[in-house]
Formats: C-alpha cells, sequence, structure tokens
C-alpha cells in the first residue's frame, strides 16, 4: 500500500533508520577519506552527530511533528562533531523547521523542507565549496522543487531524489580535483546518501530494527535505593492476631504455617494461650485472612504496601539528592563568582605532554580530542560552562573542529566567546603564548590572528591505503609528512621523512624549529633528530617536546 503523506511517526521511524544506515557504513565511510591518514573520521563523525539525536528521539513517546523536529534539531547541533558533522547537524537543523509547523508531509512541504534545509547549511560555512556534502543536499533539494510541480506519488518521489543525490555523488571528483587524484567521491556526501537511502527502505515498508540506547528521559524520578522495586517479591506486609475459637494443636500450626509459606515469606507465627500472631508478606493478604478466620475471629489487623513504601522512600531519596545537587550548584556559582577573571582559555589537545604544555601556558580548561576524535559541540559548551571569565577564548587546533566551536559560540549566550581558528597544536600554543594581559579582548584576538599565519606545521604518521595524491604514489605502511595544505614528503623512516618535511617548510624567515614527538618515539629519537637540524638550520633554534600524542611520529612547526 502505497504511502501519500508522513506523519510525525512514520518521519521518527524514517530518521532512525536513516541514522542506523548511516552507523552500519561507517567504516567504509571513513575509508574515503583523502589523505590515507590511520584517523579518517568522516563516518563517525557523522554518525555520533545523528546518533547524539537518534538518542533523543527513541527518548520520545508518541511525538507530533514540533517535538519530534525539535529533538532532531536540538540533538544533533548539540553532538556535532566535526566538519560533516556540523553540516549535518544544520542540514537537519534547518530541514525540521520547514516541518516542524506540520501533521503531515506532503511532497511539496517536503521540497520546501529539502531547500531550507541547504539555505541553512550554506549560511553556516564560511566558505561553501563544491564538490561536498553541500553539493549532495542542494542537488537532491533542487530535484525536489522540479519533481513537486508534478503528480508524483511520494514513494517514487524520493526514490527519484536518492537516485539523483547518488548521481550528483559521483560527479564530486569532478569538482573537486583532489578526490578525482584520491579516487574516492566526497566522504561526507557519501555520508548523506546512506541518511537519505535509511529513510527511504521504511517508506517502502522493509523491515528496519530501530532499536536505538534512548536518552533518558527528563522529569523522571532517579531511583537511589540499592534495592529495586522489582526485588520486592510479595508487596504485602499482613500483620493480625488470632482469637483462637476451633481446635488448634500443633499440627493445625504446622498446617496452617505451610499454607502461608505457600502464599508468600518472612512469616512470623506465634501461639500464646490462645492467641496466634501472624506476620507473612504476600501478594494476596485475603488469602491469609481467610485461612485465619477458619481458626477463629481475627483482631489487630493490619496491611502495608511495601511497594508504595518503597516507592516513597525513593521519592525522598531523589528530593534528597536534588536538595543536595540544588546546594552544591549554589556553592559552586558562589566560588564561579569569587572566582570569575576576565579571560579564560579553552584548548583541544590530545597527548599528555600537549596537555601539559598547554596548562603551563595558562589553559583553564583542556578538551581531548584532535585528529583521533574530534570533540562535540555539547563537549565545548560543557568546557564552556567550567570556565568562570566574562570572555572565553578557544583554540580547536584542528580544522575538523572549528565549526563545532563556532557552533558553541552561537549558543552560549552569558559569555563572550572568541574562538581562534587554530589549525592545528603548534599553532594553538603560539596563540596563547601570544596574549597579553594588557591588551584588550579585541586586540588580543587579532594579535593571536596575525601570530598562527606565521606557523607552518607538519604531521608525521603512516600511510592506511595505497593512493596517489599530490603527485606522490603512496602505498599502505609509508610513512608521510604532512603539511598545511599537502603530502610533502614520503619514505619509510619517520626521521628522514621528518627531515625533508622541515626543509620543505623552511623559508628565510624561519627561525625557529620545535619538534613534539609522540608515544612511539623515544626521547633519545627526538634529541638526535633535534641535533641534525641544528646542524642543517644553524641560525635556527631547535626545541624539543614530549608531546604524547598517538599515530603521529612526530608533529614539526617552523616559524
Amino acid at each position: 500500500m502505497s504511502v501519500n503523506t508522513i506523519n510525525a511517526q512514520l518521519c521518527a521511524k524514517m530518521f532512525l533508520a536513516g541514522a542506523k544506515n548511516l552507523e552500519s557504513k561507517k567504516e567504509w565511510i571513513n575509508e574515503l577519506n583523502v589523505f590515507p591518514v590511520p584517523d579518517g573520521d568522516t563516518g563517525t563523525n557523522m554518525t555520533l552527530t545523528i546518533m547524539s539525536a537518534a538518542k533523543e528521539v527513541a527518548a520520545l513517546e508518541n511525538p507530533d511533528m514540533e517535538v519530534l523536529s525539535k529533538a532532531i534539531s536540538s540533538g544533533s547541533l548539540r553532538g556535532a562533531r566535526g566538519n560533516s558533522g556540523v553540516i549535518l547537524s544544520q542540514l537537519l537543523r534547518g530541514f525540521t523547521k520547514g516541518i516542524k509547523s506540520y501533521s503531515e508531509i506532503d511532497t511539496i512541504i517536503l521540497s520546501n523542507a529539502m531547500q531550507k534545509a541547504v539555505e541553512t547549511a550554506y549560511k553556516a560555512v564560511m566558505k561553501p565549496k563544491e564538490g561536498t556534502i553541500l553539493t549532495v543536499a542542494k542537488g537532491a533539494a533542487d530535484k525536489a522543487s522540479e519533481l513537486a510541480e508534478t503528480d508524483i506519488g511520494l514513494e517514487e518521489f524520493v526514490g527519484e531524489i536518492i537516485a539523483h543525490a547518488d548521481y550528483v555523488l559521483s560527479q564530486t571528483p569532478e569538482m573537486l580535483p583532489v578526490l578525482k587524484e584520491a579516487g574516492v567521491v566526497d566522504s561526507g556526501g557519501q555520508g548523506l546518501v546512506e541518511v537519505l537511502k535509511g529513510c527511504y527502505d521504511v517508506l517502502l515498508g522493509k523491515e528496519i530494527d530501530y532499536s536505538i540506547e534512548s536518552a533518558p528521559k527528563t522529569g523522571t524520578v532517579t531511583k537511589i535505593s540499592p534495592q529495586a522495586e522489582a526485588d520486592i517479591k510479595f508487596g504485602y506486609c499482613t500483620e493480625f492476631i488470632i482469637m483462637i475459637e476451633k481446635a488448634y494443636d500443633e499440627e493445625t500450626e504446622m498446617d496452617f504455617k505451610g499454607f502461608l509459606e505457600s502464599i508468600g515469606d518472612s512469616i512470623v507465627l506465634v501461639s500464646d494461650d490462645g492467641i496466634v500472631k501472624v506476620h507473612v508478606h504476600t501478594n494476596d493478604p485475603g488469602k491469609a485472612i481467610s485461612r485465619a478466620l477458619t481458626y477463629g475471629s481475627l483482631s489487630r489487623i493490619k496491611i502495608d504496601n511495601m511497594r508504595e513504601e518503597h516507592q516513597e522512600k525513593l521519592i525522598k531519596d531523589a528530593e534528597k539528592l536534588a536538595a543536595k545537587q540544588a546546594e552544591e550548584e549554589r556553592e559552586k556559582k558562589a566560588i564561579a563568582s569569587m572566582m570569575k577573571k576576565e579571560v579564560g582559555f579553552i584548548s583541544v589537545s590530545v597527548g599528555e605532554g600537549m596537555s601539559e604544555i598547554f596548562k603551563g601556558l595558562g589553559a583553564d580548561y583542556l578538551i581531548e580530542g584532535g585528529q583521533t576524535m574530534n570533540p562535540s559541540t555539547e563537549d565545548m559548551l560543557k568546557a564552556i560552562d567550567q570556565v568562570y571569565a566574562d570572555n572565553v577564548f578557544i583554540f580547536p587546533n584542528n580544522k575538523n573542529i572549528i565549526m563545532a566551536a563556532n557552533q558553541a559560540k552561537v549558543l552560549t549566550k552569558d559569555k563572550n566567546i572568541i574562538v581562534i581558528p587554530t589549525k592545528t597544536i603548534p599553532q594553538g600554543i603560539t596563540a596563547i603564548i601570544s596574549y597579553s594581559p594588557e591588551k584588550s579582548v579585541e586586540e588580543n584576538e587579532q594579535v593571536m590572528l596575525e601570530e598562527i599565519q606565521n606557523v607552518k606545521t607538519g604531521q608525521i604518521t603512516y600511510a592506511v591505503r595505497d593512493t596517489h595524491i599530490d603527485d606522490k604514489e603512496i602505498r599502505q605502511g609509508d610513512i608521510m609528512g604532512i603539511g598545511d595544505h599537502s603530502i610533502l614528503a614520503v619514505g619509510n623512516d619517520p626521521e628522514a621523512v621528518t627531515r625533508e618535511t622541515v626543509e620543505l617548510m623552511m623559508d628565510g624567515d624561519s627561525e625557529l624549529i620545535s619538534i613534539y614527538y609522540g608515544d612511539q618515539i623515544s626521547e633519545e629519537k627526538a634529541q638526535a633528530l633535534a641535533e641534525g637540524l641544528e646542524k642543517s638550520y644553524p641560525d635556527c633554534d631547535v626545541e624539543v617536546y614530549s608531546g604524547g600524542q598517538p599515530i603521529y611520529y612526530y608533529v614539526v612547526s617552523v616559524e
């Protein structure tokens, strides 16, 4: 049976299926990375972004379109990681703006929402580049606009849009020479197509596993007690006294006790001169009372619902915890108020040595991340919350993290956030060193922006696959020296490749060479490399630091 419109329930299922399909293809998408480095992360970043929203959606019960739209938009914005993840979050943000006011989505509404998605995403990118996820999204939206003017059914409508998105994706190597040289399509565009294909499967009625670990629901009482309510096997604490009026001997008492054991536990049975005191935990107090009445009359009957008592205790425990947390939050704010300063610094860092350097230079908060794991917008927001300053400088130290930092800036209302677009850790170090307390925030920002332009960075790592790029034939396992814009050197020895990389970074104005060695390199090797560079460039200072970074044997900078 064909579907003519999409309601909120179907839309939620389509979104969850799109997220799951992307998740299943993330490693393949990672391998589409242009540079054959061991940290291709487009698939991972897009998956973590959409899964942040999917968890919010999975926690909803029978949402309307507005509630669903808010969950998708908010979840993806806060969970956005990397450039591809931020762009995906902006596409979702724009799309949900286009559908949130409707109870049912038809082809016209769907087309308009896709155009809104593209418009929002293009605005979020400072210098949009064609041949990327943006191009694929625009191609799909343009096809939707074209088809919306026809009488085509919804299933065919979506099918043709995806087919066209696939075609546009196949053309991305013709728009970006670097893709063509590497022999890959745009990885972000591929990720978007996989989301669309997952959505389409639901529309076609395919059996889909929608199970996603949902985000915790707000407004629920947290169970603090170590004894879960489910552990209460018998719910009613039942007590009474039997005034014996009929024959009641030891055999009768054993028979009565056996009956009580068959319907409950925690049994206490005490006989004393014509009176029997009874205590039992059971799910059916009536049965215990009915049996007792066969021996005589009853008095002092008391029945307590232990599950209710347990729940009341849980609520009291939760209230106590909430009060304690509120008090801690008040104390935290009071301390923050006393500690508050004019300027604070947040830096993304990877490796123990790198982190120690940033701490020594005055960084207030470090976010673990970088190439191997891009921090999310939510990570940035949490860091901002922990820095007690009116003005907060953020050093992303990776070109793939700058957009998430800017997104956090937009979402922050109570502090002035200044994102310095540092693309490497050496740039971040130079930026924070350039800070002068005597200058205004605006003056410091300008100085930092100027100083980071003087920093050239080389990163030495290994290739994870064969490829041809930057006029170089690269084989899996080769050592590569990657500069700010291209691969500078290829070889078999990390130190030899580092020397060649530095040579290609040097110019007549170079004064300082900094070497940060990774967790796979010994201090002795790094010092020997430095001594060789000092001989080759006697007019330059050469400094060596333990960076402790994974994956990259050396990170070097020339200033």
